[in-house]
């Protein structure tokens, strides 16, 4: 169809596995293990200035190994950051990727094809809430796994009553987390997901915002977003209160566990509390090492519980993206690529087969064609009636490869389409609807769409064919609202029929109820505009109007069949 290329390969995103450590994360494990070296030799300094106050020169090279160990494990933690985010942002690229993949590959009639709103709340700012989940979770999770025993096996050695207190003390914490995450990355979905229905909302009242004025629903309007505004204000506060409740629980027991150290080393070295050694008594400069590894025993579960709250949200935004990735009606030829000169016109106009079509609706499965045969001869003029629900509409989505059919065959010019040929039978094909959709930009743009076929000439030519002769020259270069703010309705009608008469490469032309919520006089315009440009072409009409469908060379009736029964087809010759 004009404007409209496949993708060639979509992207898809990675699976939904447990995040991996990557270079980055094991770079600032390193950092943090590097600060047992620098709490030994603060406490063998600290340790020799005790027992010789004069000795300078002990206390020059102490300084001097803390600050280089100290910039080292600065060098490797910031290094580190900075991979791991860059790793992040390539993961959630590829999400995005996919997750855009999906909607250009997606069947535009897939019923459970999401709203415009949320798609672009989930791509745009869902996706952002998941970079520091990505980024700084796994290297969280790898220090907690690590660094604490770490700490142990240097703490165990020299006191086992402090090692004992730090190993009590420590499940406690991820258990209490564990409980408030999980009621964290529920609260997290309601968020997102209540953020994506508030986006879906606004975009889909905005583009009616004349019609709501016309029939007086303003304030209605305005008062529904009010209460849907107040519910997300609602849950974001939900999540803030177990965000804070997360942090809490960490402070409480990783205070608790520091004390409990604090106070044994100080009534140890008093003398007051003997035991708890495995032998002598600690030395000023081991029971300094055993204080100052005691806080840092818990830093690494005082970072998880900083980027706890990230992984509920960024799992929730995860879901949300793997959910907009899997499109589930794709377009028939989606994944393959186009020809690079964008196609020649068929000669003579092709032909139209279908052969035992067989289609069941994808959101309900119920069958609404069955062996399906039509012929329509190459450069005929066919107009489809019935009443809604017949399958009109439909029907030109299989022809035009917007929707799978079951079984069955469908050629275009004696091509079947199929995955591999139907991007190109596309490129050959003019889809007209009933509400062509206007993006904000000139005319002039609307109608070439950007593409190479179409020059300058050809674009005033197809305004002029489409009665839009006023609207060409300067007038083509004026911009155009969004939804077509700034045209009427016919006016949209017919910048649809120029977008087709201005690409020569397309001799197909399928029409979906052109004439619908046009008057008499207008519609039978639009009528003559139509037949006129798709003279030599094959047109296929889906209509309602009795006028339209009387010009037409052939009308072809379609009564809904019985679920077990072969679609009754009436032809008749106009």
């Amino acid at each position: 169809m004009p404007g409209v290329r496949p993708l060639s390969t979509p992207a898809s995103p990675p699976p939904a596995d447990p995040l991996r450590p990557k270079s980055g994360d094991w770079l600032q494990l390193a950092g943090s293990l590097l600060w047992l070296a620098q709490a030994g030799i603060l406490a063998a300094a600290v340790e020799r200035m005790a027992a010789a106050p004069g000795d300078v020169t002990s206390g020059v090279l102490a300084t001097a190994g803390f600050l280089g160990v100290g910039l080292c494990r600065s060098g490797l933690e910031a290094w580190g950051t900075r991979l791991s985010f860059r790793a992040a942002r390539a993961r959630i690229g590829a999400y995005r990727a996919g997750a855009i993949a999906a909607l250009a590959t997606g069947s535009p009639l897939d019923k459970r094809r999401p709203a415009a709103g949320h798609a672009a709340s989930v791509v745009a700012e869902q996706a952002d809430a998941a970079l520091p989940y990505l980024a700084r979770y796994p290297a969280v999770q790898l220090k907690v796994a690590i660094v604490p025993i770490a700490i142990l096996a240097a703490v165990v050695p020299l006191s086992w009553i402090a090692g004992l207190v730090l190993l009590v003390s420590a499940p406690l914490i991820p258990i209490f987390m564990a409980l408030v995450g999980w009621r964290a990355q529920r609260a997290s979905q309601a968020h997102l997901a209540e953020m994506g229905s508030l986006n879906a909302f606004l975009l889909d009242r905005l583009r009616g915002l004349a019609t709501l004025r016309a029939l007086g629903a303003v304030e209605t309007t305005t008062r529904r977003l009010a209460n849907v505004a107040q519910t997300l204000r609602t849950r974001t506060m939900a999540v803030l209160r177990i965000a804070f409740l997360s942090s809490a629980v960490l402070e409480l027991f990783a205070a608790i566990g520091v004390a409990m150290v604090a106070v044994y080393v100080g009534f140890h070295l008093l003398g007051q509390l003997p035991f708890g050694t495995w032998g002598d008594a600690l030395t000023l400069g081991q029971g300094l090492f055993v204080l100052l590894l005691a806080p840092s025993f818990f830093d690494p579960l005082r970072e998880l519980s900083a980027v706890w709250h990230d992984r509920a949200s960024g799992r929730a935004a995860l879901d949300a993206l793997r959910t907009l990735s899997a499109a589930p009606v794709k377009l028939v030829g989606a994944a393959s690529p186009l020809p690079r000169d964008g196609g020649t016109p068929l000669r003579p106009a092709p032909a139209v087969e279908m052969a035992g079509v067989t289609f069941d609706h994808p959101a309900s499965g119920q069958p609404l064609f069955r062996a399906l045969d039509l012929h329509v001869a190459p450069g005929e003029r066919v107009a489809v009636i019935g009443p809604s629900g017949s399958g009109k509409s439909t029907l030109l989505a299989l022809v035009a490869g917007l929707l799978p059919a079951r079984s069955g065959r469908i050629a275009v010019g004696g091509t079947a389409l199929d995955d591999r040929t139907a991007p190109a039978l596309r490129s050959r094909m003019a889809w007209i609807g009933q509400r062509p959709h206007v993006f904000a930009g000139t005319l002039r743009f609307n109608v070439g769409l950007g593409r190479s076929a179409v020059d300058a000439g050809a674009i005033d030519a197809a305004l002029a064919a489409a009665t839009l002769e006023g609207l060409t020259g300067a007038a083509a270069g004026r911009p155009l609202g969004e939804s077509g703010a700034g045209l009427s309705g016919g006016e949209c009608l017919r910048l649809a029929i120029a977008r087709a008469a201005a690409d020569k490469t397309c001799d197909l032309w399928l029409a979906d109820e052109p004439t619908a919520h046009l008057d008499a006089a207008t519609a039978r315009e639009l009528t003559r505009r139509l037949l006129a440009q798709a003279a030599g072409k094959t047109l296929i009409v889906a209509t309602h109007d009795p006028e339209l469908a009387a010009r037409m060379d052939r009308v072809i009736d379609l009564t809904e069949p019985a679920r077990d029964e072969r679609p009754l087809v009436r032809e008749q010759r106009a």
